[in-house]
């Protein structure tokens, strides 16, 4: 089975960060009375932004390995691996992967003065 494949599967991803899936978001008993639509678009900015830290951090943390010399290298491996890293810190900040979003959502939530019960 090809490796790039195998770092691919949603599981193999959470093990390399040492996360764990998560199905479905769910909502924290003080936000329940919070508008859903300010929730969702709230959640969609916070997902975004740990996406757009998780892609980095992989990024730093890949930028120095070597492509295999027997099947990787080329052009086409340096062109699409920022498109694969995006698409690893899409797949962990849906998973709630690192929890940088449930804070980035509270806060924007805050500084909305969004009140609590």
């Amino acid at each position: 089975m090809d490796s790039a494949f195998q770092l691919a599967s949603p599981v193999a991803a959470h093990q390399m960060i040492g996360t764990r899936p998560v199905s479905a978001h769910k909502v924290p008993a003080d936000l329940a009375s919070v508008d859903p639509r300010l929730l969702a678009s709230s959640r969609a900015a916070a997902e975004d932004f740990e996406a757009f830290f998780v892609t980095h951090s992989f990024a730093d943390m890949m930028g120095d390995m070597q492509p295999d010399a027997l099947f990787g290298g080329g052009e086409g491996e340096s062109v699409f691996r920022s498109f694969l890293l995006d698409e690893y810190g899409k797949m962990v900040a849906k998973t709630q992967g690192i929890g940088v979003a449930d804070t980035v959502q509270r806060e924007l939530l805050h500084l909305q003065e969004v009140p609590k019960k």
